[in-house]
């Protein structure tokens, strides 16, 4: 009985840890009374404007690395002419929220793990308690709805950029006419396919920020603590988005 009691007792760790950070979260979310306007607008500046050029870089070289490939492999079929609106569709439906998800958590997930993190190690998190003032409200709900609010706007940039990039190399290298190129791209786009980008941008902002909060309100003491915590963060944000991805398209497109 022994394999069936350790796979029990995995079961129910897991669960219970599912359980928790639920309710972490929907704490986290609608504790919204009393809201701080001012953290919450220093988050939309820390999650959002600062990430804007990982985002823009990350979605300009994937863009024109997906024309490249794209026009190499449908050159074997003779499909070459396909590229404008290939690069547009999966840009707006995968690469540009999967990337720029993956971006804003190596970022802002790190980020945050530490900084909550170091905040528990040099006790000010008990002084905020001290001061009856909620942790959660002060702490997490303001970066939960910033990065709710701010992913989908970098997903909507780095669709544009990279669209943009794929545009500098199909008229740059692989002879397409600008105008044609672009008329092609915006064609081939249907009004659900960007919205539904946007979309999982919103639930990958989510993730990101609760995995920083989660793991850095649990942080051990000491350095070696934060770092661990850090390194939690950045991983289960990237997992957790990998795994929402799959589920929302499933959702979306099937």
């Amino acid at each position: 009985m022994t394999p069936v009691r350790l796979i029990g007792r995995f079961a129910l760790s897991l669960m219970g840890r599912i359980g928790a950070l639920t309710l972490f979260v929907m704490r986290g979310l609608f504790g919204l009374r009393p809201f701080y306007p001012r953290v919450f607008l220093v988050q939309l500046v820390q999650i959002g404007w600062l990430s804007l050029p990982v985002v823009g870089l990350t979605a300009l070289f994937t863009g024109a690395a997906l024309a490249l490939q794209i026009h190499s492999g449908g050159a074997r079929f003779q499909a070459g002419d396909v590229v404008p609106a290939i690069v547009a569709i999966g840009m707006v439906r995968e690469l540009g929220p999967v990337l720029g998800g993956l971006m804003v958590a190596a970022r802002v997930a790190s980020s945050i793990a530490a900084e909550i993190g170091t905040m528990k190690v040099t006790e000010q998190i008990d002084a905020l308690v001290t001061l009856s003032t909620d942790p959660m409200r002060w702490l997490v709900t303001p970066r939960l709805w910033a990065a709710i609010v701010t992913v989908p706007c970098l997903v909507a940039v780095g669709d544009i950029v990279g669209i943009m990039g794929g545009w500098l190399i199909g008229t740059g290298s692989l002879g397409f006419n600008s105008t044609t190129y672009l008329s092609n791209s915006w064609a081939y786009l249907e009004y659900w396919d960007v919205v539904s980008g946007l979309i999982k941008g919103a639930f990958f902002g989510l993730i990101v920020a609760a995995s920083g909060c989660w793991w850095g309100m649990k942080s051990g003491r000491g350095a070696e603590g934060v770092g661990r915590a850090t390194k939690s963060a950045v991983v289960a944000a990237a997992i957790g988005i990998l795994a929402a991805n799959f589920v929302l398209t499933g959702l979306f497109f099937t």
